[in-house]
């Protein structure tokens, strides 16, 4: 006979000891604070007063709501798992075009992808080759070209991934690389060809612009690199200047329609954030974006 048995406690006119209602086969000292039921050491979960039993703290962590950026986010300690995403297909595209045929890593622009996919107004126009709208922002002409771009997206990408969230974040970028891409194809040379990130990544920098309060970038290195990449656009020769200027554009039109019109007298604090008219918004983006590209294909 041990102390520990319940009958034999029983019959030596003892209380049976409490056990874990979890774990019937433990002694139980403590009880959950909100249920009252006994539990084990190992199924304490500690609590502002008390302890709680597993099925009561997960049923609490439920109904704490998740921290929120300023624009609706919730806030995630992560990776910038969207950011590195995009990295890892735009060098997953560029090593692919750079080994098939006819091309190298050095010079991809002769591979079958390559000009497949590469943005050419007058296939567009002449064979509806409207996918180009989006694929050549996945493509790069050179090891110095992608590494530019890369590693200017690894430096913007991840705040505002953070900020935005990832689905905000995916749809200003992909948003962003079409507006460069309609501005080519509207006001380009139409027998020209275009490949670059550099219009989705032109528009990250619109939209870190209008959001700039409310984000909290430092203001003078966020100016400085923005004025910095347009006198380059304007001044290096063979470089997209409609790609650049529209993917800025539709990037600030994005952030307008993600937080509103900044003003210097707007007050972000309590500000309340509605997703339905930000899922509006980039919609009625993009519905602008789509009306550029069939008034060019109309008056051609």
């Amino acid at each position: 006979m041990t102390s520990s048995d319940p009958q034999a406690m029983a019959d030596a006119g003892g209380a049976p000891a409490t056990r874990c209602y979890r774990h019937p086969g433990r002694e139980a000292l403590i009880r959950c604070v909100r249920c009252d039921r006994p539990i084990c050491p190992e199924c304490m979960r500690p609590a502002s007063v008390g302890f709680h039993c597993p099925d009561d703290a997960r049923a609490g962590a439920r109904s704490i709501r998740a921290p929120r950026t300023s624009l609706g986010a919730t806030l995630r300690q992560t990776r910038p798992w969207v950011t590195i995403t995009l990295i890892a297909l735009n060098v997953a595209v560029y090593v692919v075009t750079g080994l098939q045929a006819h091309a190298s890593l050095s010079n991809p622009r002769n591979s079958a992808l390559f000009l497949d996919w590469q943005l050419s107004p007058y296939a567009i126009h002449a064979h509806h080759d409207y996918y180009q709208l989006l694929t050549s922002a996945f493509l790069h002409l050179s090891p110095l070209h992608i590494a530019a771009n890369m590693l200017t997206l690894a430096l913007v990408g991840p705040v505002l991934e953070q900020q935005l969230g990832r689905r905000r974040y995916l749809a200003v970028y992909l948003l962003s690389a079409l507006g460069g891409s309609a501005a080519v194809y509207a006001f380009g040379d139409r027998f020209g060809y275009t490949a670059g990130a550099s219009g989705a990544i032109f528009g990250l920098f619109g939209v870190a612009l209008v959001l700039l309060r409310r984000i909290g970038l430092e203001p003078q290195w966020l100016v400085g690199t923005i004025v910095l990449n347009f006198v380059i656009t304007f001044s290096v020769p063979d470089i997209s200047q409609q790609g650049h200027v529209g993917g800025f554009v539709t990037g600030a039109l994005a952030g307008v329609a993600l937080a509103g019109v900044p003003t210097p007298a707007t007050n972000w604090r309590g500000h309340r954030i509605d997703a339905g008219r930000q899922a509006v918004g980039l919609g009625v983006l993009l519905v602008l974006v789509a009306v550029v590209v069939a008034v060019r294909s109309a008056t051609w």
